[in-house]
C-alpha cells in the first residue's frame, strides 16, 4: 500500500508533467468547426438515404394497366363479407375483402348505409 503527502500532492507539477496533462487532443473544434461537421454528416446520411431508396424502386416507364372496378352503393344491413362474398369469382372472400379494404382505404370492416365502395369487376 502507497500513501501520498499533501506536500507532493498540491506542489507545482513539474513541466514534463504539466506538458502531460495538458496534452488531451490535437484537434480543437470551434463552434463553426462543429457546425460544419454536423452539416457533413447529414448530408452524407441523406445521401445514402436517396442510394438506399432508389436502389428499391420498381417503377417503370409504361403504365400498367388498371384493374377494372365499379361501384357498389352499401344499403342498410349489408357487411363487408356480403359484398366480397358477391363479388369474389373464385370464392375467396377473404382476400376480396382484404381488396376491397385497400382499393378503399377502409380502417376497419364496418360500413355505412349509402356509402359507396369501388370493388373489383368481374
Amino acid at each position: 500500500m502507497t500513501t501520498m503527502t499533501l506536500d507532493t500532492m498540491f506542489s507545482p507539477a513539474r513541466p514534463a508533467a504539466r506538458a502531460a496533462t495538458k496534452r488531451r487532443s490535437s484537434v480543437r473544434l470551434t463552434r463553426r468547426g462543429r457546425i460544419v461537421v454536423v452539416v457533413a454528416a447529414l448530408v452524407v446520411a441523406f445521401a445514402i438515404g436517396v442510394f438506399v431508396t432508389a436502389a428499391g424502386s420498381v417503377a417503370t416507364q409504361s403504365p400498367g394497366t388498371p384493374e377494372p372496378t365499379r361501384i357498389v352503393q352499401v344499403h342498410s344491413g349489408d357487411t363487408l363479407w356480403g359484398i366480397a362474398s358477391e363479388v369474389a369469382a373464385d370464392g375467396d372472400v377473404r382476400a376480396m375483402m382484404e381488396q376491397i379494404e385497400r382499393l378503399n382505404a377502409l380502417e376497419s370492416s364496418t360500413l355505412r348505409a349509402g356509402q359507396r365502395l369501388v370493388v373489383p369487376a368481374g
